[in-house]
C-alpha cells in the first residue's frame, strides 16, 4: 500500500513531542502504520528532539524531591488492592472490542485492535458511523465513516483540523483522490464535498480537534445526529 497523501510536518512534529490530542494521534497512528515514508520522518524528528533535550542543562532537585517520591511509592504498594467483581459481573470475553476485519474482509489496522467499536448507524443517504472509543482516552471523539458508491458527504468545514485516514475504497475532492493509506488533514480554512468514487463504498477513520461544521439545508438537519 503506497501512500500518496501524507501527514504534515506539523503534525508529526507535535506528534512525536506528545502534544496531539488522543483521537487525532490514532488516525495518524493508522496511517503509519502502513507508512514508511512518515515513520521515517517521524524517526528524525524524534530523533532531533532527543538531542534537543540532551543539550538542556539539568535543574538541580529540590531538598527532599526524592524521599518524597519514594514516600508516594510506598504508600501505593501499601494501598488495599480493589476488590473483585463477581464472575456475573465482570465483562464476557470480547465484548465491546473491536472485530477482527471491516466489511468486506478487511483486517482492521493493529492501532484499532485495542479499540471499542460501535454498531453501524445510519446518518444520512448511504451514509452510516461507528463510533470508536479509545481503552486510555474515552473521551476521545473518533469515528469510523463507511460511505456507498458514488455518494456526498455533507459539504462541511470544521473548527479544528480534520483528520481523516482512508482504510477502504477511495473518495475525491477539491484537494484530489485519496485512496487507501492515504491521510487527509483540512484546517478550520477549508470547506469541501468530499464524494466517494463509483466502483465501491469508502470506509475512513476520522478524528477531529474541535467539531465539524456541517452546511447547507441537508447539513444543518442531521447536524445533531452527527458525532465528529
Amino acid at each position: 500500500m503506497t501512500s500518496r497523501h501524507h501527514a504534515t510536518d506539523e503534525t508529526l512534529m507535535r506528534l512525536a513531542a506528545g502534544q496531539l490530542p488522543a483521537g487525532p494521534a490514532l488516525v495518524v497512528a493508522t496511517h503509519l502504520a502502513t507508512c514508511p515514508v512518515c515513520r521515517a520522518r517521524l524517526a528524525a524528528f524524534e530523533a532531533v528532539g532527543g538531542a534537543l533535550l540532551e543539550e538542556i542543562e539539568p535543574e538541580a532537585m529540590p531538598p527532599g524531591a526524592f524521599a518524597a517520591a519514594m514516600h508516594a511509592i510506598d504508600e501505593e504498594e501499601r494501598a488495599p488492592a480493589a476488590p473483585s467483581l463477581p464472575a456475573r459481573s465482570r465483562p464476557s470475553a470480547g465484548r465491546g472490542r473491536a472485530p477482527s476485519t471491516l466489511p468486506g474482509g478487511i483486517v482492521l489496522p493493529a492501532p484499532l485492535k485495542e479499540c471499542e467499536i460501535g454498531p453501524w448507524r445510519w446518518i444520512g443517504i448511504g451514509v452510516r458511523a461507528s463510533a470508536v472509543t479509545l481503552p486510555h482516552d474515552p473521551s476521545a471523539r473518533v469515528t469510523l465513516l463507511r460511505v456507498g458508491p458514488n455518494r456526498k458527504l455533507p459539504e462541511h468545514g470544521h473548527f479544528g483540523t480534520e483528520f481523516t485516514q482512508v482504510l477502504v475504497g477511495s473518495f475525491s475532492d477539491e484537494f484530489g483522490r485519496y485512496m487507501p493509506g492515504d491521510l487527509s488533514e483540512m484546517d478550520q480554512d477549508v470547506e469541501h464535498q468530499p464524494i466517494v468514487d463509483p466502483d465501491g463504498e469508502c470506509i475512513c477513520l476520522a478524528a477531529l480537534e474541535g467539531g465539524m461544521r456541517l452546511t447547507g439545508f441537508f447539513g444543518r438537519l442531521i447536524q445533531p445526529f452527527v458525532r465528529l
